[in-house]
């Protein structure tokens, strides 16, 4: 007998192979399937071959051939994602929590967990500090650091598929600012009394991680507008009103860490009041004492 028909039946699609005369074989060109095999039972897609002769006679070879079992692999890479810190954060912790998403596509092979990688200024963290939380197509990560200097840090990200596709890297840089700025008010003096409605506030700050440092004044709780800071230096001139003023100075980084320095200027414009002078005894002999008494108020 001679053979009929011979099919390979794959995912569910079913192909007839033809003889070619060349090999003696019978082919067919597939296209594989469009999903990965690796989430398959056995991580396969089972090829089914049968033969039929023209008596009617078949054969079928499946999977528990190992040659049946066709390996489907896909070639998208998993994305990291929704970062945080953010680049160029400015964190007020030395412990700051680092978060983000691993997700591949769908019908993809799924996140390799064992290749993920979280590294903080090139040391790597252990995945067993991590947590991970599953999400639809990937997980949530999570990890709390701890003891951060002052300064810039670096944390880069990495992860693969289960096919081996590796996701690009993902590199961010933020700023530990746990230190307030340093602010000192150089003028005016604490509970200085003047008779000049004008003063001139003048003052230094400085910040390790900061720079520039924003200074602002306000006088009585009515702020004086835009302070000039240059070279850390700060100057800036307010109208005092009639009585007890009280000023306050802060300066403030860029991570919103402040520093507070409260000045009180009494201004006094009014002259003292003399009345009730009196000479005693007068006239006076030459060479004699005298006593002279007055009343003044202010």
């Amino acid at each position: 007998m001679t053979v009929q028909t011979v099919t390979a039946t794959i995912n569910g699609q079913t192909y007839t192979l033809t003889l070619n005369g060349s090999t003696g074989k019978y082919e067919a060109t597939v296209t594989a399937p469009t999903k990965t095999s690796f989430n398959e039972s056995g991580g396969y897609f089972a090829v089914t071959v049968t033969a039929t002769d023209t008596a009617g006679n078949s054969t079928t070879q499946d999977a528990t051939n190992t040659a049946n079992r066709l390996v489907v692999k896909e070639k998208v890479p998993p994305v990291i994602s929704a970062l945080s810190p953010a680049a160029n954060a400015r964190m007020t912790t030395a412990a700051p929590t680092i978060t983000g998403t691993i997700k591949d596509e769908t019908n993809g092979s799924g996140i390799n967990l064992s290749s993920f990688s979280l590294k903080i200024d090139g040391t790597a963290v252990s995945n067993a500090n991590i947590t991970f939380t599953p999400v639809t197509g990937g997980y949530n990560f999570s990890y709390t650091a701890s003891g951060l200097a002052q300064g810039n840090h670096t944390y880069t990200v990495n992860v693969s598929d289960n096919d081996g596709n590796a996701a690009t890297q993902q590199s961010v840089t933020f700023v530990v600012d746990t230190v307030a700025p340093t602010l000192n008010v150089t003028a005016p003096v604490n509970a200085l009394v003047i008779n000049q409605t004008n003063l001139t506030v003048t003052g230094t700050t400085s910040d390790a991680t900061s720079n520039p440092t924003t200074v602002t004044i306000a006088v009585n709780g009515a702020d004086q507008g835009a302070v000039t800071v240059s070279s850390g230096a700060f100057s800036k001139a307010v109208t005092l009103t009639a009585g007890t003023n009280t000023i306050v100075v802060k300066a403030r980084d860029s991570a919103g860490l402040e520093t507070t320095v409260t000045r009180t200027v009494t201004l006094d414009t009014v002259a003292p009041t003399i009345s009730g002078l009196t000479i005693t005894p007068n006239p006076v002999d030459t060479g004699a004492t005298f006593i002279i008494s007055v009343s003044v108020t202010d």
